[in-house]
């Protein structure tokens, strides 16, 4: 029988679906095309210049904090809904609210419609997961890898090509931002069309888990966990299941790796996401025009998808022990991010704060394939998505926290150079840190090869001493010295 479970789960998994590269390529496109709005980069010049006249004030205290807040508020909701409702709906619905988002730029002229406005965007960045999961659902686990490749370079290409068609109308063609407006409404009417379009998966991670002969011999997390839920009557299983996953999670912390990379994604994701969604307005004020021609957002965004799409790439070279070098790797490059976030808001070049943001999204993009590989080496499939929602969700929280109290007019309510200050102390906060862990582990790590050495050192005839020294290379799932 062993040999039988054995042939058939082979067979399933080398059978060639005739539709999988169809559907893959079908997600791909969509995946692109959903990224193809050309005005995004230049909301913010478009809320101050004359088409809507809003206040700078308005725009830093009363208008972008709601990003923050719909964000936390729709995070968890969506992330059950995308697995419960199979990834279908949820991305019907971000297609929906990128078209009131643009509905409300060109048609809304208060504050509250732009306030409803951040609403939606909130609702399409936590919808993000629905596309990054629906993909892995359509094929076999053997293609995992190349899958999220693919998925992932349709998205940053897709982001590439809006930037600069933005930018090219811009400066080049000297098209309008409310007109630019209305072609983004367009394409993203479009990725609505191409959302209908897609098939609807019978499985996914954590509700829909079909029982037939063939999953029978491919148990994952879930089945294995399940087991000791059998007798629970009529309890639901998921429930039982998802509440047992969660307290592995509470073990699992006790990891170095996965707590050190699960923190630098909560702490540095929190500060990076509030410098993006405020630099567009910091460049306002270092550079306030009236010529829209020289409004370069599009190519600035271009440039830092393309820095930060190479340093990802690039990410997966490097090749050290981590479990040595993580603390110094992240102190360095987050000290680096804080130099850097000083310097876009002391300089009065506009240029120069133009490179400081395209180097300081690079640097993060580096970290952030080094701390997927990190946190997920060592988990299944579901308690790794698990992981990432929860790390997203702390992520989410801290921000709205540094929201409300330093950008909201219903606490201190500064304005964008006093926050970015307030930023640059963040990470200059945590750079500290981490630079002081790096000296621990270090301190640690010699005096643990001391009494090594001196074992050596008296006997010398003996064979050496061999010490395992096993590192996960963030390039392969294989282990190495």
């Amino acid at each position: 029988m062993p040999k039988n479970d054995g042939a058939k789960k082979l067979a399933s998994e080398t059978v060639p679906d005739q539709r999988w590269k169809l559907q893959v390529f079908y997600i791909c496109f969509y995946g692109f095309m959903t990224q193809i709005r050309p005005g995004e980069s230049f909301i913010t010049p478009y809320l101050l210049g004359t088409d809507k006249n809003f206040t700078k004030a308005e725009v830093t205290n009363v208008i972008t904090p709601v990003l923050s807040y719909s964000y936390m508020a729709v995070l968890v909701p969506i992330f059950l809904l995308t697995d419960y409702l199979r990834y279908k709906p949820v991305l019907v619905l971000q297609s929906l609210s990128h078209i009131s988002i643009w509905l409300l730029l060109v048609l809304g002229t208060s504050v509250l419609a732009m306030q409803l406005m951040e609403f939606f965007y909130g609702i399409t960045m936590a919808a993000r997961i629905a596309y990054s999961s629906y993909i892995f659902s359509l094929v076999a686990p053997s293609r995992y890898q190349r899958m999220a490749s693919y998925s992932r370079s349709a998205v940053l290409l897709g982001v590439f090509t809006s930037s600069v068609l933005g930018q090219l109308c811009v400066t080049l063609g000297g098209v309008r931002f409310h007109t630019l407006n209305y072609v983004s409404l367009g394409f993203v009417s479009f990725g609505l069309i191409l959302t209908l379009f897609l098939e609807r998966p019978r499985r996914s991670l954590f509700f829909n888990q079909p029982r037939g002969p063939s999953d029978a011999t491919v148990p994952t997390e879930l089945d294995r966990m399940a087991k000791g839920d059998s007798g629970v009557g009529t309890r639901g299983w998921q429930d039982m299941v998802l509440c047992r996953m969660l307290r592995e999670l509470g073990a699992l912390a006790r990891q170095p790796q996965l707590r050190l990379w699960s923190l630098w994604w909560v702490f540095n994701s929190a500060g990076y996401y509030l410098m993006l969604y405020y630099a567009h307005i910091l460049w306002n004020e270092i550079s306030p025009t009236t010529d829209n021609r020289r409004v370069y957002n599009g190519g600035v965004d271009a440039a830092s998808t393309l820095l930060g799409a190479v340093a990802s790439f690039a990410a997966g070279y490097v090749k050290i022990r981590w479990t040595l070098w993580s603390e110094l790797v992240i102190g360095v490059v987050t000290a680096f991010q804080a130099g850097l976030l000083l310097l876009m808001n002391s300089t009065t070049n506009i240029w120069l704060c133009y490179a400081a943001y395209i180097l300081f999204r690079g640097s993060h993009q580096f970290l952030v394939p080094i701390a997927i590989f990190q946190i997920a080496t060592s988990l299944s499939k579901e308690l790794c998505a698990l992981v990432f929602g929860v790390n997203t969700f702390f992520a989410t929280v801290l921000k709205t926290i540094i929201t409300i109290i330093v950008a909201d007019k219903r606490g201190l309510g500064l304005s964008v150079h006093p926050q970015f200050y307030v930023y640059f102390g963040y990470f200059t906060l945590l750079a500290v840190v981490y630079l002081l862990a790096a000296i621990r582990v270090g301190v640690q790590h010699s005096h643990r090869r001391q009494p090594v050495e001196l074992a050596l050192a008296k006997e010398p005839c003996q064979a050496p001493v061999e010490i395992p020294a096993q590192e996960k290379s963030p390039e392969a799932g294989t282990v190495q010295a």
